[in-house]
């Protein structure tokens, strides 16, 4: 299809109109013209497919689709190929059903535990919510599906969000909440990106042309369309200027006539409008035209993935011996969770599922017995239902409790209180470690919770919301049919005041300020060498794992160059596993304060008892740069970086060293204030300086005993720290204000 030749029969009225929706789900056609509506659908974990009357919030029933694991699960998989599948199946069900773009993945970051949707989103860790982001992106893809990659930008909390300013430094932008989008755009070209309902910095995500155009599509090379989160839209003239090319839902032609007026008057360009509407048509078209007749959604093969998923993302948090259990061993499952799991979140990623799948009824096989232990309408111990479960546990050889956050803790449109489990849930738990040695805790929530019982019990599995098959998946991982390889893609901190974002999440007013800067998650919890409850990247396996044969190409490297990191991974355990070998770069202490580590790569690897297998890294300037805000460019401080290998971001088992050279000259701006310690960084400087002040000595007259012992260390320090203005006080006279002026000019000409 020709879309420019189309755009340029389309009256100024029909361009308008297709830059809204029809309803809440479609685009508009233009039937004079045979132009298609195209279908739209949340996601990102399953198809929430609604008819036009639907809502965005969940409230309203779609049509039975598969729920798999919520975004907090899949990222703990740390499994690219894993997500490629997931987006695979998401695509065929988009295809089987006519829907167009499905709405996901959420990449928005994890700053802190208490953010409502935090259960949809990836990670506190930048890097690997967009590479886990890009898998799932390539996955729907490649069934001529596309993706909206949402929520553009800095959309961290729940808490006022449709009118708080995201206050953001630029290097913290950049690092951080730009990050978790820049890969998978670059990488995966989604083919449309959701702005966010916040401000950043105080304008509107919708009406910010910064990152809707000047970043996003100039920087990155985005080259779809990008869409209103629903109801986001502020000013519709002024967003559509900004690259806000498609408002959602509907607004019943209102947003079309200011639009329509706006040209008329001179005050729009219709080219600018002219290129929305093609943004849009070729979208809509590339899925029209790729529309594949031979799909069909498959709930009963799509179920059994989401449980093979489900058990991929579960993380082994704690193990005392106690698992795997055996089969002939007496368990009691403990908890409503157990016989009905909560498996997703509220809001608009609420999925009508096909099926749903207990631990209770697929442990149906083995010596289980049950008792409920909590209700969750309300958080208010039973003792009755106390009492059963402890005479049940008194009888078991082993306690499963499937503890979690009930629905009402968690969801779209708030953000959650404290980071508590209900405090019955918690009573429940000390009851039963009274009566029973043998205690395992499976969790089901959609971000961390505080563990005052961490201590009391011998094993901790987090299944996280694990969709609709989490059931069949938590047993499977409790008895050994598969080994747990899930690990955490967020720090589970001890408790919620220890988080950096603490003092000032969620803000004043419509106003939150992000202080904290690139110190998010462990970037701070390991700087600051503070005690956690678990690190990110954290996870136990049923076997276990050797690193050995470390090896850099190069010990010395200019920042142009690439790195390639190789190690040997073997599984010394008697039963098949899967390892996540993550690669920190760890930078020297320079001039910019930086996080003492970051992560920068990482690969899940599947090895059998005693086999070995080699993985490789591959490291460009971004794994050692931070970004300048003087230069609004990437940049690499020379020195000596650690490349660490490990299970988590505290267990390094391995690590080597590589002199990395800086290729940019980063030059101060040189004032009478510059003081001499920079400019000294200048090449040729030192022997400007010299010559300019020939036989000076300054602080002439001061006496070095007189100022105390240490004497020489002061008088470099002072040297170092003193403006280039200082020689006229300091140089004994003998240099007089003019004079310095021309020493000025000549450092500058370096």
């Amino acid at each position: 299809m020709d879309v420019k030749e189309l755009v340029a029969k389309m009256t100024l009225e029909e361009k308008a109109g297709l830059c809204s929706g029809q309803d809440f789900w479609n685009t508009k056609a233009v039937e004079r013209l045979q132009i298609p509506a195209m279908m739209v659908s949340d996601g990102p974990h399953g198809l929430r497919k609604q008819d036009e009357s639907g809502d965005h919030l969940g409230i309203n029933e779609s049509i039975k689709a598969v729920c798999f694991p919520a975004g907090c699960a899949t990222a703990a998989s740390f499994d690219r190929e894993l997500l490629y599948k997931v987006g695979e199946t998401l695509g065929k069900e988009c295809q089987a059903e006519g829907v167009g773009v499905i709405l996901g993945p959420a990449v928005n970051i994890k700053r802190s535990p208490l953010c409502g949707r935090n259960f949809e989103y990836f990670s506190e860790d930048p890097y690997l919510a967009s590479e886990i982001a890009a898998s799932q992106i390539k996955g729907v893809q490649s069934k001529n599906v596309g993706t909206s990659i949402k929520h553009f930008l800095a959309n961290n909390q729940e808490h006022r969000r449709m009118t708080s300013s995201s206050e953001i430094d630029e290097r913290t932008l950049r690092e951080i909440y730009l990050g978790a989008f820049e890969g998978a755009v670059t990488q995966a070209k989604p083919w449309t990106v959701m702005c966010s309902y916040n401000k950043i910095n105080g304008t509107y995500a919708a009406e910010n042309k910064t990152y809707l155009t000047e970043v996003l599509r100039n920087e990155w090379g985005f080259d779809g369309f990008v869409v209103s989160d629903w109801g986001a839209v502020n000013d519709r003239v002024p967003d559509l200027e900004a690259g806000l090319d498609l408002e959602m839902p509907t607004s019943f032609g209102l947003n079309d006539k200011k639009i329509v007026e706006a040209v008329k008057t001179g005050t729009l360009a219709e080219d600018v409008l002219d290129q929305a509407v093609e943004r849009i048509l070729n979208i809509v078209y590339r899925f029209e035209e790729n529309r594949d007749a031979t799909a069909v959604f498959d709930r009963e093969a799509d179920h059994a993935l989401a449980r093979k998923v489900a058990s991929e993302c579960m993380v082994l948090l704690k193990n005392d011996g106690i698992l795997p259990l055996t089969e002939e061993r007496k368990a009691a499952f403990i908890g409503v969770f157990a016989e009905k799991p909560r498996y997703q979140g509220g809001g608009s990623s609420h999925i009508n599922a096909s099926q749903t799948e207990s631990a209770l009824e697929m442990a149906a096989g083995y010596p289980v017995v049950y008792a409920k232990g909590y209700d969750t309408k309300e958080d208010q111990v039973d003792e009755e239902l106390v009492a059963e479960a402890v005479r049940v546990a008194k009888e078991a050889e082993v306690a499963v409790i499937f503890a979690g956050l009930p629905d009402a803790f968690e969801s779209e449109g708030y953000d959650r209180q404290h980071m508590r489990l209900p405090e019955c849930q918690n009573y429940l738990i000390r009851e039963i470690c009274k009566v029973n040695e043998n205690v395992v805790v499976v969790l089901h929530n959609g971000s961390p919770v505080e563990m005052p019982w961490a201590d009391q019990v011998k094993g901790i599995l987090e299944v996280y919301l694990g969709g609709q098959a989490v059931g069949g998946a938590t047993v499977d991982v409790l008895y050994g049919k598969v080994n747990p390889s899930g690990h955490l893609a967020e720090t589970f901190p001890l408790k919620l005041q220890d988080n950096p974002s603490y003092l000032y999440y969620v803000g004043e007013g419509n106003k939150v300020e992000y202080r904290e800067g690139v110190f998010v998650g462990y970037r701070y919890y390991d700087t600051k060498e503070m005690d956690v409850l678990f690190p990110f990247g954290h996870g136990l396996s049923y076997t276990t794992f050797a690193y050995s044969n470390m090896k850099l190409d190069k010990t010395e490297m200019n920042d142009t160059e690439t790195l390639t990191v190789q190690v040997d991974v073997t599984n010394t355990g008697d039963r098949f596993g899967k390892e996540v070998v993550q690669l920190y770069v760890m930078p020297p202490k320079g001039n910019v304060i930086r996080p003492v580590k970051e992560l920068k790569g990482f690969e899940k690897i599947g090895l059998h008892p005693r086999e070995t297998k080699t993985v490789t890294f591959t490291l460009g300037k971004r794994a050692f740069a931070y970004y300048d805000t003087d230069l609004h460019a990437w940049n690499v401080e020379s020195g000596s970086y650690r490349i660490a290998l490990g299970q988590s971001s505290r267990n390094i088992l391995a690590n080597q060293e590589v002199q990395v050279h800086s290729t940019t000259q980063k030059r101060p701006e040189l004032t009478m204030n510059t003081m001499f310690g920079d400019i000294m960084t200048i090449p040729g400087a030192k022997e400007v300086m010299a010559e300019a002040m020939g036989a000076i000595s300054v602080f002439d007259g001061m006496q070095g005993d007189s100022l105390g012992e240490g004497t020489g260390d002061m008088m470099e320090a002072m040297m170092r720290y003193m403006p280039l203005r200082g020689l006229t006080a300091f140089g004994g006279g003998k240099l007089t204000f003019a004079e310095v002026e021309k020493l000025l000019e000549k450092l500058r000409r370096l």
